[in-house]
């Protein structure tokens, strides 16, 4: 039984025992020496129910006492049955709530968390999916229960709470997630989630956007591994679609991932103990020790077995 069913019930049970008491009024009388009215008959009706029973309203006649035993009894012990069946399932939902919690922290690892489930949040979750992460693994977290709600039917860890607060990031498993996307619709939200997170976990790949470019060196001096400039790559994007609208399309189709051409950061392959780019791709950048090298050491492709290359394929 929902919640509303229950109040329903419950005030139903109300009505109940003041139109017995209303109806038999001249079986009850007031302290007061005034007749029993409608208020007084809910008046009575909602001390009696409750087991208050103030006593100033009372049957004075075996037909009164005999409707207090047979009707208004039995709905004094249905409310409390309400009252008491409500309070138990909610304290047990929130325990299961609490050890479901604690167990799904406990397992929990090498995640994705995403602060801020906007359309830039929700942008990057479904990238996400289509480059092969599995939606459980993503925890979303946004102060906006809808977008937490709708986060949830996509098949995501929601929690409703602060990003930048430690308490609401300990509950998305920070310390053991692998990346951590910080897409709030403020720059400074972004800066302290990434101060927070950084403090937190200092291992994890951290990705923040930033509207303005003046904060950017903000994120990055916060902990954020990598800072993209939402604004301005937009912009740059409306600027080559006005200009050169068929390296606009081939750019679109590199940013939709799963779909045509995609750029990948991946392992060179070995071949007779020569790494080098796998075959059908085309090497776009090689990253050694976390710097990407010149573009000479692209075009000579001077590749080396624990390099990470970045490739142009097919999706």
């Amino acid at each position: 039984m929902s919640m509303v069913q229950r109040l329903s019930a419950a005030g139903l049970l109300v009505i109940f025992v003041a139109l017995v008491v209303r109806l038999g009024r001249d079986n009850y009388v007031d302290v007061t020496g005034d007749p029993i009215g409608m208020i007084d008959a809910l008046y009575y009706a909602s001390v009696t129910v409750t087991t208050t029973g103030y006593g100033d309203i009372t049957a004075i006649s075996q037909a009164g006492r005999l409707a207090t035993i047979l009707l208004i009894t039995p709905a004094r012990i249905l409310f409390l049955i309400l009252v008491v069946s409500t309070t138990v399932e909610v304290l047990t939902e929130q325990s299961r709530e609490i050890i479901a919690q604690r167990k799904w922290r406990e397992n929990v690892k090498n995640h994705t968390v995403i602060c801020g489930f906007g359309a830039t949040g929700s942008a990057a979750a479904a990238d996400l999916i289509a480059r092969g992460v599995d939606a459980s693994q993503i925890v979303v977290v946004d102060s906006d229960p809808n977008a937490v709600d709708r986060a949830t039917r996509r098949g995501h860890v929601g929690i409703v709470g602060d990003a930048s607060a430690t308490e609401t990031l300990q509950q998305a498993g920070i310390e053991t997630a692998r990346s951590i996307v910080v897409a709030p619709n403020r720059d400074d939200s972004a800066v302290l989630i990434t101060l927070t997170s950084r403090e937190m976990n200092e291992h994890a790949h951290i990705v923040a956007a930033g509207r303005e470019r003046e904060n950017l060196h903000l994120l990055k001096q916060g902990g954020a591994t990598e800072v993209i400039d939402a604004t301005s790559a937009v912009g740059r994007m409306l600027g080559m679609g006005t200009h050169s609208p068929s390296a606009a399309k081939v750019l679109d189709d590199l940013l939709a991932a799963g779909e045509g051409l995609e750029l990948a950061e991946i392992r060179p392959e070995v071949h007779d103990g020569v790494p080098s780019a796998p075959i059908a791709s085309t090497l776009v950048g090689i990253v050694r020790d976390g710097v990407r090298l010149p573009q000479s050491d692209v075009i000579a492709a001077n590749i080396r077995a624990n390099d990470r290359i970045v490739v142009l394929r097919d999706a």
